[in-house]
């Protein structure tokens, strides 16, 4: 018997593999990463794997389930439509709006029917109780994008691929195939990287990336804020920051160096497990690199202090005149447009949970 091939694109995460399923007398029997793909390159993570596990899930429900007591019964799709609209209705009657809350999952941003109509039946329901995989892990990224370059999905991205000194902090891009950072075949462009210059990980896991760093870096988990304020201390004392790219450009530099001298860095060993010497020396090969690029993720956004540690990312970057530099931190190009009549630049503080 012959396996058949369907290709597609997985729809779990950002990174959008391309998927090969192969298919026997129409049954799903295995699924690999498709190395056609021109965005994936046969990257495939766990996620995507596991879709044939689901498939296959004896316990996988095929009808809407209503439960009746003790006891579940299958009922048809009006009648469940009919009966989610009518609890939905009856429960903000009785409560409020904000009484239902909604979660979106990964998939919505990959699927076109939701992308055109979810906005809509959000609206509806009036609920300021929102949240989604992006409130979840990258809501620092979009705020400080807002605040620093003026659109919440103008986030820079590091040019791995011209950079001599990547410093990494919090993210897996092999696992990943790289999130906000996605890049085909990141395996080798890391690999690559690490063996013309340097590549530093700090992180408090040995993850699959960690395998291809010059050098691993152990953290105290939700204390990367301090280990960057104590970077920037250090590279102020190696040197004047690199601005000569920003004339013109650039607006409150000054009070946010002044806002970050006032911290105690001898203490960074005991809060963060991290020496004070390791971080002056981290600061020195940065401000020597011909390209050096500092780069965060996941672990350092999903902690108390995400934010600022996302905005002292982007001022590592601009202090070594490296954002907005070939083999530094590139504020992207959106595939669609993002400025202009009907767009919405961002918003936050419009209302707390």
């Amino acid at each position: 018997m012959t396996l058949e091939h369907h290709y597609r694109a997985c729809p779990l995460c950002e990174a959008i593999c391309g998927l090969d399923l192969r298919f026997q007398e129409g049954a799903l029997k295995a699924i690999h990463g498709d190395p056609d793909d021109p965005l994936s390159r046969g990257h495939i993570c766990p996620k995507g794997n596991a879709i044939i596990d689901l498939e296959a899930d004896p316990d996988r429900l095929r009808t809407p389930q209503l439960r009746v007591g003790e006891r579940w019964q299958p009922i048809g799709w009006d009648q469940a439509f009919t009966l989610a609209g009518e609890r939905l209705a009856a429960i903000q009657a009785e409560h409020g709006r904000d009484a239902v809350a909604i979660y979106l999952g990964n998939p919505n941003v990959h699927h076109f029917g939701h992308i055109a109509y979810f906005p809509k039946f959000a609206r509806l329901l009036g609920s300021k109780n929102v949240y989604s995989a992006s409130s979840v892990d990258q809501w620092p990224h979009h705020l400080v994008a807002l605040l620093m370059f003026g659109h919440q999905f103008l986030i820079p991205i590091p040019d791995i691929d011209h950079s001599d000194y990547l410093l990494m902090l919090g993210a897996n891009p092999v696992a990943s195939n790289g999130s906000l950072l996605t890049a085909p075949g990141i395996h080798k462009r890391l690999r690559a990287l690490a063996g013309r210059g340097r590549f530093v990980l700090v992180d408090p896991r040995r993850t699959e990336t960690a395998a291809l760093a010059s050098e691993h870096l152990f953290i105290r988990p939700g204390s990367d804020a301090l280990f960057l304020i104590a970077l920037l201390q250090s590279m102020q004392r190696l040197g004047p920051p690199r601005l000569d790219h920003y004339q013109g450009k650039m607006a409150g530099f000054d009070q946010a160096m002044q806002a970050i001298a006032g911290f105690d860095s001898t203490r960074l060993e005991a809060q963060s497990g991290i020496s004070p010497a390791t971080a002056q020396r981290i600061a020195a090969e940065f401000m020597a690199a011909e390209r050096p690029v500092a780069y965060g993720r996941m672990g350092l956004s999903t902690q108390a202090f995400g934010t600022l540690s996302q905005w002292l990312l982007q001022l590592i970057n601009l202090y070594a005149g490296r954002l907005d530099a070939v083999g530094g931190s590139l504020p992207n190009q959106t595939a669609i447009p993002v400025t202009g009549p009907g767009t919405s630049a961002g918003s936050y503080r419009r209302w707390t949970s």
